[in-house]
């Protein structure tokens, strides 16, 4: 497939589109910042200018098409990782105005230019429990996508308004758009860098729901998307199936999750189901901490 890539130069960007690549896909990462990675073109561009995002999708995703093709090909797919990626990075109003101005924008000028499948990057955030002054815990456990989404911060307003934004787009077109709320992402080297402290420290992971998805099946979660046509307007949990600390579920729930209501979870299951992505995108996550450790102190 031909795919336009918004923000693939963040951290979560790169390994999707690393994976992407590997698939056979031809993939345009527009960004403020070039992505340096062999086979990826890059097109510098500012979603919040809609006449930019307008360009960009019809546009040549490099020279070599220029031999093949008297105008640029069309975009298949639209995946719309770029925005502001966490909260305190930029004022509160700030970070809502571009993620907000900037998913309006990429999806409007992929509908427009034709595209019928687009995917975007929403947030476990939506939640409410990640940036809640103090502490917010779950209605409910595993938190699944019925769980409400009560967000108090700006960068998971920005989230739900986007999703909100997808689901009206879709049902005026028709088209399958995807979100995808995303758990905390961890970068391989990360593995040893941070699970040590996690492991000797659950309260570290608190806010994430003890969950976290590795970057490169965060790629394999868009391929799945890629994959899976008629949809119309859906939106996934993505995390690994087991939690991120060395406790058993039981021990987390008795410590941190007195009084909420809980199904009965396997031993290292989640907070954050992935069922309905298992189900109905067949996502099958492969990269888990224990991999990674040298003393993973199994549970």
């Amino acid at each position: 497939m031909r795919i336009l890539f918004t923000g693939g130069s963040g951290k979560a960007g790169r390994h999707a589109i690393a994976y992407l690549l590997a698939q056979g896909h031809r993939v345009v990462n527009v960004d403020l910042t070039p992505l340096d990675l062999p086979g990826v073109d890059n097109r510098i561009a500012d979603m919040t200018d809609a006449g930019q995002m307008h360009d960009v999708m019809h546009a040549w995703a490099g020279y070599d098409e220029m031999d093949d093709h008297r105008s640029p090909p069309p975009v298949d797919a639209v995946v719309h990782f770029a925005a502001v990626p966490r909260l305190l990075m930029k004022s509160d109003n700030e970070c809502y105005r571009i993620n907000t101005i900037g998913t309006y924008n990429v999806i409007d000028a992929a509908l427009k230019a034709g595209v019928r499948k687009v995917i975007f990057a929403s947030s476990e955030t939506t939640y409410g429990v990640c940036f809640a002054g103090g502490e917010r815990k779950p209605e409910y456990l595993p938190i699944d996508e019925e769980h409400p989404v009560v967000p108090e911060d700006s960068y998971a307003m920005s989230k739900v308004a986007g999703e909100v934004t997808a689901q009206c787009f879709q049902r005026r077109t028709g088209a399958d758009i995807y979100g995808l709320r995303i758990n905390n992402v961890i970068e391989p080297h990360e593995y040893k860098a941070n699970f040590p402290a996690y492991m000797a420290d659950p309260d570290l992971r608190r806010r994430n729901i003890f969950a976290y998805i590795d970057a490169r099946d965060l790629g394999q979660m868009v391929q799945c998307c890629l994959e899976t046509d008629g949809l119309g307007y859906q939106i996934f949990n993505v995390a690994n199936p087991d939690h991120s600390v060395n406790w058993p579920t039981t021990e987390l729930i008795a410590r941190y999750y007195q009084g909420v209501p809980a199904r009965d979870m396997g031993p290292r299951e989640t907070f954050y189901s992935i069922k309905k992505a298992r189900e109905m995108l067949g996502f099958a996550p492969k990269h888990n901490w224990r991999m990674y450790l040298d003393d993973p102190r199994e549970v």
